[in-house]
């Protein structure tokens, strides 16, 4: 007959035995990353880079009045300009894209990279998702990669 097993409270550091003695252990550091490849099954090219340098300058504001300058009340609104807006993707933050000087672009490319990364997380681009214009998002430096050959 079998006879039952009282259990009791485990300590949070476990040492569990690796197979061998401690002096056979070693640490390997992998480094690899589907983003940014184009061929093979699994794609992932990189299809856009987004940064704005707004200088000293309050984002917000900067967007904020060259939206106004458009006659538009709402960063909503840029989806009625910037029709041709490209799918889902995930994003990648890069502190080595280059970004665009907004104080030396035209406004309707500034609009277009700001209509964009509000449409962005760190981590994903949501075409369908509502235009959020933070410090942080219109600050972030993002490349964007399509996802082709998986689904998740």
């Amino acid at each position: 007959m079998l006879q039952p097993i009282l259990m009791t409270a485990v300590e949070p550091a476990l040492w569990m035995n690796s197979g061998g003695p401690m002096s056979r252990t070693r640490t390997e550091r992998i480094r690899s990353s589907l983003l940014g490849r184009d061929d093979g099954p699994v794609r992932c090219p990189r299809r856009l880079t987004l940064a704005l340098d707004f200088g000293r300058r309050d984002p917000r504001t900067v967007v904020t009045k060259l939206l106004a300058q458009r006659r538009l009340s709402d960063p909503e609104e840029l989806r009625l300009l910037y029709v041709d807006i490209p799918g889902p993707m995930l994003c990648r933050a890069d502190e080595t894209v280059r970004p665009r000087v907004v104080s030396a672009s035209e406004p309707d490319y500034v609009l277009r990279d700001a209509f964009l990364l509000g449409l962005c997380t760190s981590v994903f681009y949501d075409p369908s998702r509502p235009v959020l214009w933070t410090n942080a998002s219109l600050t972030r430096r993002l490349e964007l990669f399509e996802t082709t050959g998986f689904y998740a």
